[in-house]
């Protein structure tokens, strides 16, 4: 700012170079604002001036105001996006979860630009994986002439997240082919896909691998990946037995995982043991507490869970609800269980009963286990019927054409109710719905999901 004040002196202000300059500069260390206010004082501007603010407030992520820049910028028409302004918009695409608006900069891209780079294709394949278009990702990434390390890394995690391990394995080993080294990066990919797709030994063999071939000192998100891959396998005592031998001390994450773990193959005795070292790590998460009271709940330790609700309601911990998002016709919408928020609401529960009595000629029972509460089955089914991923359904079904592939984001992992319940949906009305959950993207088609019922 004091040589800002040095151009005003010397009657530089109204520079185009410097003007910049001064954008970028203001972006790269957070002064957002000065930033902006630099760019809206501009007599004049130029494909640089846009790169610039733009890439700015991608620094910031502050990825809404990215995309109206953007927008504003075309709308314009006197640019050319040039390859930078591209990355920084494909990143705020990521980040919102909107593959149309990311599907519409490629086009923008390909029209454009006579040939694409490597650091332009490797933020396609980022975008299009994180936005649930992972066949996208694939065709970008075998288009490419020339990879690099990034290049692969992105693609072996992206096929991860889908729960494509066999996939990613085989990327992994024409990266290897291709003579490039592997990182602890690229292999906390690869652990995950492993993870992911249920490769237990194939895990253990690559952990291994990293450490005695390629001469990588697993790190603390390594051990993360072992962990939950023992535990989601129920190799449960292993888990714990790596916990206990790491040569560096565990973190929360660790024994989150086990304890997620201990919930799945209900074994509370080893949930108490993770739950009491993550409370000693990391007190004020709320979800901790919420998981060993589903734990007790389920075990009818009835006592035992109201004194873990009674220790929550005296930290002050406030839960955060469970929600779902579905984008229809480039609007995106937000559910809670039981909405009735939403101005159409009467319209959605009433596809909701719909869609239940199709369900059970189908043969769909709900699966009422999932309701920890000292209710009747009646109230547990009532309490499931309206989960917010199935009034993003609902929602998405009547607002869509037939046919036509929905896609949800959820903040929390999907119950095993929701997830019967949505392959069941995908088979009767002929659609392809693919949910983001905590974990995984879910790919249902025809009655069957891409995560074989394994997440």
């Amino acid at each position: 700012m004091q040589i800002y004040s040095h151009v005003f002196k010397a009657g530089l202000e109204g520079d185009l170079f410097l003007q910049n300059s001064l954008i970028s500069m203001y972006g790269k260390c957070g002064a957002i604002e000065h930033a902006r206010d630099v760019f809206d004082k501009m007599s004049e501007r130029s494909v640089a001036s846009w790169s610039a603010i733009i890439g700015a407030h991608a620094s910031a992520e502050m990825w809404h105001e990215c995309l109206k820049l953007f927008n504003d910028m075309m709308h314009d028409g006197r640019y050319r996006p040039e390859e930078s302004t591209l990355v920084s918009v494909l990143s705020a695409c990521t980040h919102l979860g909107s593959p149309n608006l990311g599907s519409s900069v490629h086009g923008i891209l390909l029209r454009n630009t006579t040939e694409l780079n490597v650091i332009v294709k490797t933020s396609l394949i980022d975008m299009y994986a994180k936005c649930g278009c992972i066949e996208k990702g694939l065709c970008v990434f075998h288009s490419m002439a020339e990879k690099n390390k990034h290049s692969y890394t992105v693609m072996i995690s992206g096929l991860a997240v889908h729960g494509r391990g066999s996939e990613a394995l085989r990327i992994f080993a024409e990266m290897l082919e291709q003579g490039l080294a592997p990182d602890d990066v690229v292999y906390v990919g690869v652990l995950s896909a492993c993870t992911h797709a249920g490769l237990v030994n194939e895990g253990l063999e690559f952990f291994n691998r990293m450490q005695f071939e390629h001469k990588i000192e697993p790190t603390i998100q390594h051990y993360g990946c072992m962990v939950d891959l023992m535990g989601r396998a129920g190799m449960l005592r292993e888990a714990y037995e790596l916990i206990k031998s790491m040569p560096r001390k565990p973190n929360d994450v660790l024994w989150r995982s086990l304890l997620n773990a201990c919930k799945v193959h209900h074994n509370l005795e080893l949930g108490e043991i993770a739950a009491e070292n993550i409370f000693m790590l990391n007190p004020h998460n709320l979800g901790d507490y919420l998981v060993l009271a589903n734990m007790y709940a389920r075990a009818q330790k009835w006592v035992d869970m109201a004194k873990i609700r009674i220790e929550m309601v005296q930290k002050g911990l406030v839960q955060t609800p469970g929600f779902s998002l579905v984008e229809v016709k480039r609007r995106v919408y937000k559910f809670v269980s039981h909405d009735k928020s939403q101005p159409h609401f009467h319209s959605i529960y009433a596809m909701i009963h719909q869609m239940e009595w199709q369900l059970k000629f189908e043969g769909y029972i709900p699966d009422t286990s999932q309701v920890l509460l000292d209710v009747d089955e009646e109230e547990k089914r009532q309490r499931l019927k309206y989960h917010s991923q199935k009034l993003a359904i609902a929602f998405a079904l009547i607002h869509t054409s037939e046919g036509s592939p929905i896609r949800i984001f959820r903040n929390l992992r999907m119950c095993n109710d929701c997830h019967t319940y949505t392959k069941f949906i995908s088979m009767i009305y002929e659609r392809e719905i693919t949910v983001r959950d905590r974990n995984l993207f879910h790919h249902f088609k025809d009655g069957a999901c891409s995560c074989k019922d394994y997440w």
